[in-house]
């Protein structure tokens, strides 16, 4: 898991969803908004009802994405908010690492 000051509060989901821009791929999708600010980017993951029905499943797909991104955090842009949201039941943690990857390398 992430620290808190890393990770994106509710009032910023919210305003992310409405103003932000999108990048997908086969497994995940990023909304995110590059802000002025030089702090450290704030990411976060949400793992939908739709994709794992129970708590147990959508929290191990959140803690996998977090183990995934632990990695890359300090290769985002500094003032970055983001949400990545899961597209399919992805337990495979390089797997999710290569997607993270993938959308770095579209924002870079």
């Amino acid at each position: 898991m992430l620290p808190k000051e890393n990770r994106v509060d509710k009032r910023d989901i919210d305003f992310l969803f409405k103003k932000g821009n999108s990048i997908n791929s086969s497994d995940l999708s990023f909304k995110f908004i590059l802000t002025t600010d030089a702090t450290l980017p704030r990411i976060s993951f949400i793992a939908p009802k739709n994709i794992a029905k129970l708590a147990v499943l959508r929290n191990s797909l959140r803690r996998r994405g977090y183990d995934a991104l632990r990695k890359h955090i300090r290769s985002f842009p500094r003032g970055l908010i983001g949400v990545f949201l899961f597209k399919k039941n992805q337990q495979d943690v390089p797997t999710i690492e290569n997607e993270i990857k993938n959308i770095l390398n579209k924002i870079n």
